[in-house]
């Protein structure tokens, strides 16, 4: 049989208008915002008139450590949203947007795989509704105000050498990582060393994805801190009275996008920011939305449980006093085998000892689940070359950590691949009693709450904190920032902060390097390793392989 391509699949697919899918949900057309047939946009008054309907139960999706392998969470959260719909249950999926620079970097397309993806698939991996654009338009006004501000006479004594503020571009682009800006003479601006980042590493889209309305998305832009004066004050985006208008660049932007699945389940697709920087979830008000209009919402955070889920539980759910039942931990053969030390071009072939030295990944990512209270189940996503021997290992290691494991195809079968998984997380969501649990309180010190993470969820020994670090330390306090909840930021590779540490590690200190404020967003984040808020692109980058056909046709974007 011929394989088909991933966006192959998409473009067979058979796609009903937007307004039909908004009906599943109880959605009016007039409560759309429409982007032609295929894509919608929620009005903000359709919003508010549901904000007191009863939610629906929240399924939360996360894997395992990421390694080249792949996991297929997306695809996994894709499947088994429509697989509880062919259960009879109203269900909505909630994901984040893609960013064009992994779409032609390294990754490719991120809407879900095989036959359990998001559609249209070439619109929500490109250009979409204009939401990335928008915050990197909102960005860089924000850039622009405080660097005329400079030029201006520099009222407010911002020292440009404690500028904070980096500029953003949604693509991969190293050479922009480090720049020096305003060159060229007096009319050209005050010059002083900037950098770049990509837009899905901005404090604007962190704050997007956490806001509650206009208002609020307002209030949140005004406490970005840009910098500190030359008497080290913080510098905030409400001095340069910019935030009034970069929330007019964002009123769109705001508002939920609403698109199917293959089996023309709703999905949500909202906000992207990564998860080995800020959060990585999508907004909340989609979420909301989604639970407020369905009776079952499957959504994600990026990478494993000692990121996006850590994150998802500590900061998102904290903010939006989000209750999920039922935490979905993907995992696969291949990737249990890299982390018990299989190359890459070794994985097709049976290792069921290599599987067991790879397991204890596994259980941590269990463990984690359980200190956050939610009942965990396994979802081996299965490949073609898994064997019977290996699906059986994982699934009593499962059981001697007494939770369930059940074989998922979604990526081949679609929703029908996804039944059995349904029907576990049915029977756990309809019999959960129990509660939602923080690591931490926010007013904790802010050594406590990144010691309680860095102990709890990725297993150190404890935390080293840099000479820099320290100092961080002792300027959050002073300007009373310290109460605020933790974003790490480290590898996404290892439970550790080093990502040649795979497995479990264990007998290890993170280190963190420095910490600064997303005050807008209303989290600290604290810096572990070597991160990039600017990647590049590859030798052999995805977007030598994309093209279009006179017919308007793309190919090879997945």
């Amino acid at each position: 049989m011929e394989h088909k391509s991933d966006i192959q699949i998409a473009q067979e697919a058979t796609m009903k208008p937007v307004w039909e899918i908004a009906d599943q949900i109880g959605l009016q057309r007039e409560d759309l915002q429409l982007y032609g047939d295929w894509k919608a946009k929620l009005s903000l008054d359709a919003i508010k008139k549901r904000e007191d309907q009863a939610p629906g139960k929240l399924i939360f999706t996360t894997a395992i450590t990421p390694t080249p392998a792949g996991e297929g969470k997306t695809t996994t959260t894709v499947g088994l949203g429509m697989a509880l719909n062919r259960l009879g249950k109203r269900t909505a999926i909630a994901l984040r947007e893609p960013s064009l620079g992994p779409s032609f970097g390294v990754k490719g397309g991120a809407a879900g795989g095989g036959y359990s993806q998001v559609i249209p698939m070439e619109d929500i991996n490109l250009h979409f509704t204009g939401d990335l654009h928008a915050i990197t338009s909102a960005h860089s006004l924000l850039s622009a105000m405080l660097d005329n501000h400079l030029k201006q006479g520099n009222e407010l004594g911002i020292d440009p050498t404690r500028v904070q503020w980096k500029r953003v571009v949604d693509m991969n682009d190293r050479s922009l990582r480090n720049i020096v800006v305003g060159l060229g003479g007096t009319a050209h601006g005050v010059p002083r060393e900037d950098h770049f980042m990509i837009t899905v590493a901005s404090e604007v889209m962190a704050i997007l994805c956490l806001a509650q309305d206009v208002l609020d998305l307002k209030d949140r832009l005004g406490r970005i801190v840009v910098g500190r004066s030359y008497s080290g004050e913080p510098v905030y985006a409400r001095d340069l009275n910019a935030h009034g208008a970069m929330t007019v660049l964002l009123r769109d932007a705001l508002k939920p996008n609403l698109v199917q699945t293959l089996e023309n389940t709703p999905a949500f697709v909202h906000g992207g920011p990564f998860a080995n920087i800020a959060h990585g979830c999508n907004t909340l008000m989609a979420t909301k939305t989604a639970l407020t209009s369905a009776e079952y919402v499957v959504t994600e955070a990026g990478f494993g449980s000692d990121l996006g889920a850590e994150k998802f539980f500590n900061i998102k759910a904290r903010a939006g006093n989000l209750k999920p039942c039922v935490a979905v931990i993907v995992a696969t053969a291949r990737a249990l085998k890299m982390h018990g030390g299989v190359p890459k071009g070794d994985l097709t072939n049976e290792n069921v000892e290599a599987l067991k030295q790879g397991l204890p990944n596994l259980g941590k990512h269990i463990e984690n689940m359980k200190l956050h209270g939610v009942t965990p189940i396994v979802a081996i996503n299965s490949f073609p070359t898994d064997t019977e021997a290996e699906h059986a290992v994982i699934e009593e290691y499962c059981d001697d950590q007494g939770v369930r494991s059940i074989r998922s195809e979604v990526w081949a079968h679609g929703g029908k691949g996804g039944e059995a998984l349904a029907e576990a997380v049915i029977e756990a969501a309809e019999s959960y009693s129990g509660s939602v649990k923080q690591l931490y309180e926010v007013n904790d010190s802010i050594e406590s709450k990144i010691e309680r993470i860095a102990t709890q969820v990725y297993g150190a020994d404890g935390v080293a904190f840099t000479p820099t670090a320290k100092r961080h330390v002792e300027y959050l306090n002073k300007y009373e920032f310290a109460d605020l909840p933790i974003c790490m930021a480290k590898t996404q590779n290892s439970l550790s902060d080093n990502p040649a540490l795979l497995g479990r590690p264990e007998g290890f200190t993170v280190t963190v390097r420095e910490l600064s404020v997303s005050n807008g967003a209303g989290f600290i984040v604290a810096l572990a390793g070597d991160i990039m808020t600017m990647p590049g692109l590859p030798k052999k980058p995805a977007a030598l392989n994309i093209d279009i056909d006179a017919d308007g046709v793309i190919s090879g974007l997945f």
